[in-house]
């Protein structure tokens, strides 16, 4: 369960660091890809077979999709950390889980379980409450928009991994084409913005992107860990980053959230216990 707490603390970290850049004063949009440098770098530790790409069922439009998605999405989840706080956006990254069980449902003939059709709509209705627009948002909207963005991109990106996982493309291989394509769109967003890169940007996005790695690597070593128990080390990572990310919203971060988000935080981990017993 150690890895299991370290990918937890990795991924809420992360929302951290992004909740902390007005006072470290350095740029979220050049941290994020600086980030993918950093990534980048790590997955070439991993022993990528470029040989693998080669092959005609490579699913390139995945790989395409999810190099724009992963810079996008991490932009807008920087955005929802500074309009709607931690507590909101772990949870609605955490909930985005919804999102590829209802494609299995809906566009590949899935049979749902019950518990897993009560943990979708308790979730939805977490989600409901959770994205209330907090009191003091600085522009109308802005405090549901950004978590239904993080919300839906993670569980495209959650259903996109599946596809290249299913192409049989190792895993090494799949995150350093998805990193390379993610660097690239990162740093023409930048370019087009005519941002002025400093070096307090690119360190932060270095640390982001060890961070990140980190919640990957050891959310694998987790499950290898405990590879008789995947539904433990599942429920115990969803479940895990929304209560450290509850704590350290509320606690250090002095978040407020109303009775109804506090509804929806509780409905939220009760779908995702739900969903990991179905």
């Amino acid at each position: 369960m150690t890895f299991v707490l370290l990918a937890a603390l990795c991924s809420v970290l992360v929302s951290v660091l992004l909740k902390l850049a007005p006072r470290l004063r350095f740029d979220i949009g050049q941290a994020v890809a600086w980030n993918y440098v950093a990534a980048l770098g790590l997955a070439l530790l991993l022993g990528p077979a470029p040989a693998a790409l080669r092959d005609p069922a490579t699913p390139w439009l995945a790989l395409a999709t999810l190099g724009v998605l992963l810079p996008t999405i991490f932009l807008a989840l920087g955005a929802s950390v500074r309009h709607a706080g931690i507590v909101r956006t772990d949870a609605a990254q955490r909930l985005s889980l919804l999102v590829p069980l209802l494609a299995a449902f809906t566009l590949f003939g899935e049979t749902p379980a019950p518990l897993k059709l009560a943990g979708c709509a308790l979730g939805l209705v977490a989600l409901a409450c959770m994205v209330q627009r907090p009191g003091r948002a600085p522009t109308p909207g802005a405090g549901w928009r950004y978590p239904l963005l993080v919300f839906a991109g993670f569980g495209v990106i959650d259903v996109l991994f599946k596809r290249v996982a299913a192409a049989g493309i190792p895993l090494g291989t799949a995150l350093t084409a998805t990193f390379a394509l993610a660097l690239v769109v990162a740093f023409v967003i930048q370019f087009a913005r005519r941002a002025r890169f400093t070096p307090r940007s690119a360190l932060a996005g270095l640390l982001l992107g060890l961070l990140n790695f980190g919640n990957i690597l050891f959310y694998l070593r987790a499950h290898r860990a405990l590879s008789q128990q995947p539904s433990l080390v599942f429920a115990s990572m969803n479940l895990g980053v929304v209560v450290l990310g509850a704590l350290i919203g509320i606690v250090v971060f002095r978040e407020t959230l109303g009775r109804t988000a506090t509804i929806g935080l509780l409905l939220a981990l009760a779908a995702i216990a739900l969903l990991t017993r179905g």
